[in-house]
């Protein structure tokens, strides 16, 4: 699904990047070669970032 249209970046693309490196809107769009255009896709772009991060990093279990 595309999530910038502006740039036509999918939803593959930024989980992709994510699981690179990228923790953020801005450095995903660094990686993928070009910044945002009008920002209608930020909050959508977070959002797939946050989950793709959340699904590459394990949760930490508490000490015992």
């Amino acid at each position: 699904m595309y999530v910038c249209l502006c740039n036509c970046y999918t939803d593959k693309q930024l989980r992709d990047v994510a699981r690179e490196g990228a923790s953020s809107v801005s450095k995903a769009y660094r990686r993928l070669g070009r910044p945002a255009q009008c920002g209608r896709c930020i909050s959508h772009a977070r959002e797939v970032l946050e989950q793709a991060l959340f699904e590459t990093e394990p949760l930490a279990l508490p000490a015992e």
